[in-house]
């Protein structure tokens, strides 16, 4: 099997929800987001790769254009804006384009990171 991944990164703020009164993210707050797309094949194409990352474009175009710089509350609505629930809108997003997703990765600080993988 081959695996590849690719990071990107995006600003956005946030508040969650459901949370006790007194616990921090409940304030409106803001990251510096690491996306990291996984993505993996048996075999390769006929560059030698599993996908060129010159065709992960969409995914950069998408979260500059949805993500980057905008209130995640407005955007995920009605989810919560836990990095959990942001790994899978993205894996949902992007699944039915690229095929060889497997994982979506997201971290909103060098310490912290949630994964969505489907079984």
């Amino acid at each position: 099997m081959y695996k590849i991944s690719k990071e990107f990164t995006f600003s956005a703020s946030h508040a969650l929800v459901g949370l006790p009164a007194d616990h921090p993210c409940t304030r409106l707050h803001g990251h510096n987001y690491v996306v990291t797309i996984h993505l993996k094949s048996e075999k390769l194409n006929e560059n030698g790769f599993v996908i060129d990352y010159h065709d992960l474009k969409p995914i950069k175009k998408y979260i500059d254009n949805k993500l980057d710089h905008r209130h995640l509350n407005d955007i995920m609505n009605p989810l919560n804006s836990s990095a959990e629930n942001l790994a899978k809108v993205l894996y949902d997003t992007f699944k039915p384009d690229f095929p060889e997703l497997y994982a979506v990765e997201v971290s909103e600080t060098p310490k912290t990171t949630a994964i969505y993988e489907p079984e």
